[in-house]
């Protein structure tokens, strides 16, 4: 926690703040530890400070040794002040993109000459670069969906409903380690394949579905996310054409993921194919996005995203197409980039459309 404590510090020079306060659950997590469901840190030049109430000022004595805990018993917005107040602090960072309109107020109301910055993404762009023991999380979280999705396939047939699928594909992953799902789970059937976040509905699966599954792990705190798209007993020419353009885009993007190659290149990589194959307008999302103690975390592999990627990054790659009435496809892999190229933590089989 030092470590990331000082390359936050080493921002408040150029954000022109001489204190931030932090009060996303992601963000407090990553920089202290802290399990606990409230709090708040307050991270000056000198000091770093955790505020919560009763129930967990032990806990955060445990989990934070580096900070100094402060009970609240009031409001957060009276404690914070005088902690500025009697710390000489004047500027204070805030994170704009978590606070809502009547927090902001309240702090406004009692600020007593400090000024308030809104910033975004200050934490979230540290939190980009992930460090060896936060790789490996990822990397058990993933291992978590893939042997899941291994052992559920047996169930993948004609009259079971996809809620059954999810609810039995959820239940394994807890099984096997995980704090729970990443996100909810998506198993998308038939015409609804064709739906990029159909999560699991009523319907029941039918001979000749494709089924597209979206869903991923949570391993102490770190996320996976995987996509699988197969179809159900006999498959067709049409559905194996679809299947193979997917596949061929996916490879291709991760053929182009490596250190110091911009995030809209990746895109391009995979964009490029689909709309070569005249499917371009079903292709409506971005590559890839970054994970970690979020499900979407930066660098977005997206059009018009300008970062470089660095080494330690974490991304998925996950180009699809969805066709209205038809049905659609989806493969998405976890990669860590390296210097020369990227590491796939992914491991279920993709390599042709699996029929079941």
């Amino acid at each position: 926690m030092p470590e990331k404590i000082s390359r936050l510090r080493q921002l408040f020079g150029p954000a022109g703040i001489d204190a931030f306060y932090i009060t996303n659950p992601e963000n407090r997590y990553y920089l202290s530890g802290f399990t606990g469901s409230t709090g708040a840190l307050l991270v000056t030049r000198e000091q770093s400070y955790m505020l919560t109430d009763f129930r967990y000022t032990a806990q955060a004595a445990m989990e934070s040794p580096g900070y100094q805990v402060i009970e609240v018993s009031g409001t957060y917005a009276a404690v914070l002040f005088r902690l500025l107040k009697e710390n000489c602090l004047f500027r204070l960072g805030l994170e704009g993109d978590h606070q809502t309109c009547n927090q902001y107020f309240n702090l406004s109301k009692v600020r007593a000459g400090v000024e308030i910055k809104p910033l975004s993404d200050q934490v979230e762009q540290l939190r980009m670069l992930k460090d060896e023991s936060e790789i490996g999380l990822i990397e058990k979280a993933v291992s978590i969906a893939d042997l899941s999705f291994a052992q559920i396939l047996p169930l993948i047939k004609p009259g079971v409903t996809e809620q059954e699928i999810a609810l039995q594909l959820e239940y394994t992953m807890r099984r096997m380690g995980a704090d729970g799902p990443a996100f909810k789970i998506i198993v998308a059937s038939g015409v609804r394949s064709a739906l990029p976040h159909g999560v699991a509905s009523a319907k029941t699966i039918a001979v000749g579905d494709l089924v597209t599954f979206d869903f991923g792990a949570v391993y102490q705190g770190y996320h996976s996310d995987i996509t699988r798209t197969v179809v159900i007993n006999s498959s067709n020419l049409r559905q194996k054409e679809i299947y193979k353009i997917v596949l061929e885009a996916q490879m291709n993007a991760i053929a182009a993921v490596k250190a110091g190659v911009c995030a809209s290149d990746v895109d391009w990589a995979a964009r490029s194919i689909i709309e070569k194959k005249g499917y371009g307008e079903c292709f409506g999302h971005s590559t890839g996005h970054g994970l970690g103690l979020g499900i979407h975390e930066n660098p977005s592999l997206a059009a018009k995203n300008d970062t470089i990627l660095e080494p330690g990054m974490v991304v998925t790659i996950e180009p699809g197409i969805y066709i209205r009435n038809w049905g659609g496809v989806r493969i998405e892999d976890t990669v860590v980039v390296e210097d020369n190229g990227c590491r796939i933590l992914t491991k279920t089989p993709k390599e042709k459309l699996l029929v079941l």
